[in-house]
């Protein structure tokens, strides 16, 4: 029963951490979206979306099955 408490213990610790960094990434990529600092078309905001989206969709898959697949880098294409 004690290593089933450490085991939750860990989840616990590592989800905030790592759920509040990503919601921290989520912002600075939001932080993109000003026209007067940089320029982007509609097709890198396609890319981007879609990007974010598939990795929630694997996520999502993740947490339902208990599996551990890898991801892909993301890279604008031009």
């Amino acid at each position: 029963m004690k290593d089933e408490s450490n085991k939750r213990q860990k989840f616990i610790a590592l989800a905030n951490a790592r759920v509040n960094r990503a919601l921290k990434e989520l912002q600075l990529i939001g932080n993109l979206s000003n026209k007067r600092s940089y320029s982007y078309t509609e097709k890198d905001t396609k890319q981007i979306l879609r990007a974010l989206e598939g990795e929630l969709d694997k996520l999502r898959e993740k947490l339902k099955s208990g599996s551990d697949r890898g991801s892909n880098a993301f890279r604008i294409e031009e």
